[in-house]
């Protein structure tokens, strides 16, 4: 017997086992595993007392044989030879506890799942003991873990489906409400990733916007979209001229979830929306372009938080201002040397056409500052200077202090790690123009990430807590999976700004 969370995205359903996980019919039940004692056998993790008394006490010694050692996301199966009703017993390591503590930490248990979510494509019904650890980030994991994208695919069944149905057992307390809760971030985080996901041929600004409108009547949005016409009436200088080299025009869209009868803050959220970045006339190197399918990942990760926001009925009142624009060389794009007129009436000096993101922000964060928010948060893949600093796996916050460290606090604690990084007054100077109010880039290669925010902050309504979360590499997996963190688009930094508005629900 068991109680279902269906989600709507995922092809996995995820549940809770009301009987002995020993006792279940099912291909395959997953223990946890953490390293022994130099030279001894792993640790099973809470949860698996049955599945080991079944085996007399020495499962830990036959998954040492089979090669075992609890390190993290290492899966090994064995045999279950009729001492648990499931096929299989499968061991899955989540590495030796971080920090001080004896337990092991939320995202080792999120990685580990996703690991054997992924390990276990194909089967049909597994139970899972790692909920008696952590049932919200198991759960969050074997979503996420199991996710792929198929919609390109001549046979979307080719290869193995993901694990039909995952079982937690061993979950006291309001699973189920956990349950809900982890299939709605789940569903966000895989509606972002099949956005980043779809190749660009596909998604250009008009479908991009058509989508966004979709997924925002759906939960209940009040949603404007702005064509290229409105956009020419209302002064969007930068969407307009880094969108006009392309035959696909820009547009502008925003998402408004009210927050309930009594919203508590008002957050606007803004998205970089490039829907491919060939770096215009400023063009980039062909090795690795058609990564830039992934530019859109900002605006992809606030549309989805946002719908987010609706579907748990977060009382903060949330607002995406989304631009989208393709940039693309041509006898019409934008120049180097060009002077835009943005939104608000600042001038800028465009040095290199494809600091682009930057611009159309600019436009999408006065027009969000207009709304009067609490907070404004932006995230973008916006420099390739992230990656050199942070590697590809940490964002780079930056903005006012205090929502900054808060920021990155929080994707340190959900397993989208984040640092904050400076704003240096002295490098502000480099932006100054000769024509111009500022120009886009600086005249150097130093401090690129910190250049770019410096240059955003020039658009921020003065007293307005705000931040910029730069997730150029972080934002696509350009290598093998790993965790619960798959090939392409990942969806960072969703579950970051779900943390940001639930605690801003809880304490302003």
């Amino acid at each position: 017997m068991s109680t279902s969370v269906t989600p709507s995205v995922s092809t996995t359903e995820v549940g809770l086992l009301a009987g002995s996980p020993a006792a279940a019919e099912a291909d395959a039940v997953i223990v946890g595993l953490l390293p022994g004692e130099e030279g001894g056998h792993p640790v099973l993790a809470a949860g698996a007392e049955e599945i080991d008394a079944a085996f007399d006490g020495g499962l830990a010694a036959l998954l040492d044989l089979a090669g075992a050692s609890g390190k993290a996301e290492e899966v090994v199966r064995l045999p279950s030879r009729g001492a648990v009703a499931a096929q299989l017993v499968v061991g899955v390591g989540l590495g030796a506890p971080d920090g001080d503590g004896e337990d092991p930490g939320a995202d080792q248990v999120r990685r580990a799942s996703g690991a054997v979510a992924r390990a276990l494509a194909g089967s049909g019904r597994v139970v899972s003991t790692l909920g008696a650890v952590d049932l919200a980030a198991a759960a969050e994991g074997t979503l996420l873990g199991a996710y792929r994208f198929t919609a390109f695919k001549g046979d979307p069944e080719a290869g193995k489906k993901p694990v039909g149905r995952v079982e937690f057992s061993g979950v006291a307390g309001d699973g189920l409400g956990v349950l809900r809760h982890a299939v709605a971030v789940a569903d966000a985080v895989r509606t972002a990733r099949d956005l980043i996901n779809t190749p660009p041929n596909a998604l250009y600004p008009e479908t991009f916007a058509a989508r966004a409108k979709e997924l925002g009547e759906a939960a209940g949005l009040d949603v404007e979209v702005l064509d290229d016409a409105a956009l020419a009436e209302g002064g969007f200088g930068g969407v307009l001229g880094v969108g006009q080299g392309s035959a696909r025009k820009p547009r502008l869209v925003r998402l408004s979830w009210s927050g309930g009868a009594n919203p508590v803050r008002k957050v606007a959220l803004v998205g970089k929306g490039i829907t491919f970045d060939t770096g215009g006339i400023s063009i980039k190197p062909a090795a690795g372009m058609d990564a830039m399918t992934s530019d859109m990942s900002g605006a992809a990760a606030v549309i989805a938080t946002t719908v987010l926001a609706a579907a748990l009925e977060l009382p903060v009142a949330v607002t995406a201002t989304v631009p989208m624009a393709e940039n693309m060389p041509s006898d019409s794009a934008y120049r180097p040397g060009d002077v835009l007129t943005m939104y608000g009436g600042k001038t800028v000096e465009v040095l290199n056409t494809d600091a682009e993101g930057r611009l159309i922000l600019a436009d999408a964060i006065v027009r969000a500052a207009e709304d009067e928010p609490d907070y404004l948060v932006e995230t973008s893949t916006l420099t390739g200077a992230q990656m050199v600093a942070l590697g590809t796996r940490t964002a780079g916050i930056m903005g006012a202090p205090e929502l900054r460290d808060r920021i990155a606090a929080h994707g340190r604690a959900v397993g989208e790690d984040a640092w904050a990084m400076p704003l240096p007054e002295h490098l502000r100077a480099e932006l100054d123009s000769r024509v111009a109010d500022l120009a886009n880039v600086t005249g150097n290669r130093f401090g690129g990430m910190l250049a770019a925010g410096l240059f955003l902050r020039e658009f921020v309504a003065e007293g307005l807590p705000w931040a910029h979360i730069d997730i150029a590499g972080p934002s696509f997996n350009t290598g093998g999976p790993w965790g619960y963190t798959p090939k392409g688009g990942t969806g960072t930094p969703i579950r970051t700004l779900l943390a940001l508005l639930e605690d801003i629900a809880e304490n302003g």
